[in-house]
This record gives C-alpha cells, structure tokens and sequence, in this order.
C-alpha cells in the first residue's frame, strides 16, 4: 500500500517534537521563529485580520476641530502627490526585496527541517542561487496571476460596459445579479487554482530545487509527470493538508487573539494617555506626530508578527516536515537525504604479519647399543 497523506502526519509530528523538544533550544527557536516570519509561512495557519478605521474617531476637545487643518494648512498639493508617488514606489521596492528574502528564506527553512538544524548565516550564503531562481519563478507566477485577474475583471466590465448595463443598471438587474454570480464563482476557482499552484511549488517543487538544483519550470514538469500517475495520493494530500491548515489557525488563533490581548490593551492605555497628555500641552496632529504615530504603529506591527510567529514555530517545522515525508516516499533524492544510510562497520583488515618462529626439528636420537 503506498504512502498516504495520513502515513505522513505520524512521523511529521514526531520529528517536529524531536527537533524542538529535545533537546529545547530557546536560541533555535528564535531563528525558525524569525526564518518562517519571512519565509512566508505563517499563511500556512491562517492570518489576520486590519481594523476598520471607518469606525475609530479621535476624541474631540472643544477647540480643537480644525486642528488637524491648521497644522497641515499652506502645504502645496505637489507635495503630497510627490509624497504619495515616493509611497507607492517605496512600497513596491520594500514588495520586491522582501519577495526575494521570502525566497531565500524558503530554502533555510527546508535546510532547517531537514537537518534539523537551523543556522541562518551559513545557509543564506549557500541558497542565494536557488533563492534567485525561486524568485523569478515568484515574480512569474505574481505577473501571471494579475493579469488574469485583470482579465477575468476587465473583460466582463467591458462587456457590461458595451451592452448599456453600467450605464442605466436599473433596467438590467438581472443579466448584472447573473454576472456577478459567475464572476464570483470565476475568482473563485482561479483563487483557488493559484493557492494550490503556490502550495505544490513550495512543498514539492522547491526540495527539487534544493537537491538537484534545477530550475522551477524543471521541477514542475518533473512534479507533474508524478502527480499524472498518482492523482488520488497528491489530491488527499491537498485535501489533508486543508484540514490541518485550519485546524492549525483555530489553534494559532485562539492563542494570537490572547497574545493580542496582553500586548494591546497595555499599548492601547497607553497611547490614550500620550494622545490626552499631548492635548493637555496643546500639542495637535501635525506631520511631525503624524509620522511619529506612524513609526510607532510599524514598530508594534513588526514586534506582534514576531510574537505571533514565536508562538507558531510548532507549525513551521510541522507543514514543511509534513510536506517532506509525504514527497520523500515518492522522490529518492529526498528520501536519501531524509533517511541516510547507517555508516559501515569498521572492518578489521587481514593481518599481513608473518607466522610466529617455530624453532626447527631436532635429529632424532641414536638407538641405544646393548
């Protein structure tokens, strides 16, 4: 009987126990901690969710409505639109960079795993090849993704657009009720069909590329002449891995919402304190306090993403451990570098020496006369 999708939960999870209970290393923790944040796996059990500002309102002081204009007041609008162009370009470069450490990242965390060890410095210098490569494959797959998404918006906006229906939508409700329904359910499967596209590259096509160190489009013509002979083994791999993938973010996301809870309740008292010290001193929103207050967000923001990730380390080594048991039934290399042979026996080489002297016969002695 081949090797299941169920085969490989048992031996995953005790290889994660393995490698991070015994021994604990609190040091070793850190950096997977720090390696799955930028890897990019956290999305393997679940995410979270931005506040809607819509609904915070600053608290007000008599007086102080028209501060926020005041403080901005006499700037010239070219300054914000060069400001808003330098976000923009800013955000896509910082996009493109952290792609790439993504990509790296991926890598270390497979090297992690598999040797469980994880040393960050060694191995970023020896995967910047297969980062790089993985990376293009990323940029790839991103280009592709967004313009079928722009296709699959853009070409029934055209229609409806062409047919009058934008126009006067009163008098075509339901060709529009009709055509929202087969475009929701259009993303649908192309969201659908790109998550697992991403997971089957991450999970079987990048150990191919950490091996053998070929290229992603290799890996997947090789993967796909797998998943052709096997459809039923890889399919409950993707259904099985769904059913951990939510369990993992029920479990991750009771305890994310508690840590939440002992991180921003602090921070939030707090900030309600500076906000009502600085209106006692007569200090208003101004770009200085603006981009102070900004600052300040990020910083949270990148602090809550790592506790986050600290407390997920259990998930980063048990998807990649999961995904490497499963494939290393199916891929020898893998299996090889899984399951090393045992190192031979030392033999005892034949002795050369020569035989031990044997002195020589003596003559035989004369019979006695008489």
């Amino acid at each position: 009987m081949p090797f299941s999708a169920v085969d490989a939960i048992a031996p995953a999870f005790e290889h994660t126990k393995r490698q991070l209970l015994q021994p604990f290393r609190f040091s070793q923790w850190v950096r997977l901690a720090f390696v799955g944040l930028l890897a990019g796996e956290l999305s393997s059990g679940g995410g979270c969710n931005a506040p809607n500002m819509s609904n915070f309102n600053v608290p007000r002081q008599t007086g102080s409505e028209h501060l926020l204009p005041q403080g901005l007041a006499g700037i010239d609008p070219m300054v914000y639109a060069g400001l808003i162009a330098v976000l923009i370009f800013a955000g896509l470069v910082l996009g493109i960079v952290l792609m790439y450490i993504s990509s790296v990242m991926r890598f270390i965390l497979f090297d992690s795993v598999l040797a469980k060890e994880c040393h960050i410095r060694q191995n970023w210098t020896a995967r910047q090849g297969h980062g790089w490569r993985y990376f293009l494959w990323k940029l790839l797959y991103t280009a592709v993704t967004l313009g079928a998404l722009i296709v699959l918006i853009g070409i029934p906006a055209g229609i409806a657009f062409a047919l009058g229906w934008l126009s006067q939508p009163k008098q075509h409700v339901m060709g529009l009720v009709l055509g929202g329904i087969v475009l929701f359910f259009a993303f649908a499967i192309l969201l659908i069909a790109t998550a697992v596209i991403y997971v089957l590259t991450k999970d079987f096509v990048v150990p191919q590329m950490a091996l053998e160190g070929i290229s992603a489009i290799e890996g997947w013509r090789r993967l796909w002449a797998m998943m052709n002979t096997e459809k039923s083994g890889y399919a409950g791999y993707v259904g099985m891995k769904i059913v951990l993938a939510i369990g993992a973010a029920i479990v991750l996301g009771i305890v994310g919402f508690i840590l939440a809870l002992i991180i921003l309740l602090p921070v939030a008292g707090a900030a309600i304190a500076a906000v009502v010290a600085a209106k006692a001193a007569g200090v208003g929103w101004t770009v200085y306090t603006i981009t102070m207050a900004v600052v300040a967000g990020c910083v949270l923001l990148v602090v809550f993403l790592f506790m986050t990730s600290l407390i997920s380390v259990p998930a980063i080594v048990f998807f990649p451990a999961y995904s490497i048991y499963f494939f290393a039934a199916r891929y020898p290399a893998l299996s090889s570098a899984l399951y090393p042979p045992a190192p031979a026996a030392p033999q005892i080489a034949p002795s050369h020496s020569p035989p031990p002297y044997e002195p020589p016969p003596l003559p035989p002695m004369p019979e006695p006369t008489g």
